[in-house]
């Protein structure tokens, strides 16, 4: 009926909450939504696949990539570099597809000042001792790492108000099915599309 330009869908929350994993069953589930691949200077943990999960680079290229205006937003996190190839989502979202972008939140609050009409969603654990917990059992940080990811938790719990829509990751199917409708609600927004809508009804009305 109208022609649709595509939902840039930011996810961020707390290392640990279930962003990730959340996504990653949204995009299984929806093959009309694409995954916007951030390019990072960390190392990759086990069963990473460079330009999959991240595009893995030196800091040297990250910089590079920075001063070139090559990317949508970039942050420093416990030390490493996380950034988002501007071209290919903005392409995308030009020709009517969804992209889901999971990231963190001082790479969120980049993207809403350069792209406001983007759908913001903070994802929160059910608890803080939840959180300790994944952290802990997904194995894939050191205990100083985990230290410090968790005692950021609080801190960035309190910005939530920058975002759009929460959802608490107590059972991953029910976030999945919550982030899907988010999803769904949006697409019809009257605000995205009320121009297009009403010049279309125009047309029609002088054909008649």
């Amino acid at each position: 009926m109208v022609k649709r330009k595509g939902l840039l869908l930011v996810v961020s929350g707390p290392s640990g909450a279930g962003k990730g994993t959340i996504c990653k069953e949204v995009l299984l589930k929806n093959k009309d939504i694409n995954l916007s691949v951030s390019a990072t200077t960390r190392n990759p943990r086990e069963g990473e696949v460079d330009g999959v999960n991240y595009f893995f680079l030196s800091k040297e290229k990250f910089t590079e990539m920075i001063e070139n205006n090559e990317l949508l937003e970039h942050a420093q996190i416990y030390g490493n570099y996380y950034g988002t190839p501007k071209s290919a989502i903005m392409e995308k979202l030009e020709n009517g597809q969804d992209v889901i972008l999971e990231i963190e939140m001082q790479g969120a609050k980049q993207v809403k000042e350069f792209y406001p009409q983007g759908v913001f969603i903070f994802v929160l654990p059910p608890s803080l001792k939840e959180l300790n917990s994944r952290l802990v059992g997904r194995g894939t940080e050191t205990e100083e790492e985990i230290e410090g990811r968790f005692s950021c938790a609080f801190e960035e719990i309190k910005r939530i108000d920058d975002y759009d829509y929460f959802i608490v990751n107590k059972d991953v199917d029910l976030s999945v099915k919550e982030l899907e409708e988010i999803i769904s609600a949006e697409r019809n927004k009257v605000t995205r599309y009320k121009e297009h809508i009403i010049e279309k009804f125009k047309e029609e009305l002088q054909e008649c």
